[in-house]
């Protein structure tokens, strides 16, 4: 008899009586070759009304004027690049100040 009160016994769920909704279990391989095919493309997506595919594993644009995603590109390394230099700085400045006041 448990001490608090009856104890929880949750019944057991029903097993699942659907199979699988998918066709593709019961198609031979020629079938789901020619179906599906064996060349899916490279992936592609549009954000902000850019087009972008996947290839070599980089996403490439597909339309639209690659030079201006080319400097926007350049001056986003250069960014980056401060922003990493600056943060080496911060953190130098910060070993210095602990190592000063140990």
């Amino acid at each position: 008899m448990p001490l608090f009160g009856s104890t929880f016994s949750p019944k057991k769920t029903p097993p699942r009586k659907c199979a699988s909704l998918s066709s593709l279990h019961s198609m031979d391989r020629s079938t789901r070759e020619t179906e599906l095919g064996l060349q899916y493309g490279n992936p592609t997506m549009t954000l902000a009304g850019q087009s972008l595919k996947f290839e070599n594993g980089l996403w490439v644009a597909e339309s639209g004027n690659y030079m201006g995603d080319f400097r926007e590109m350049q001056r986003l390394c250069k960014r980056n690049q401060q922003l990493e230099e600056e943060n080496n700085l911060l953190r130098l400045k910060v070993d210095i100040l602990l190592d000063m006041v140990s």
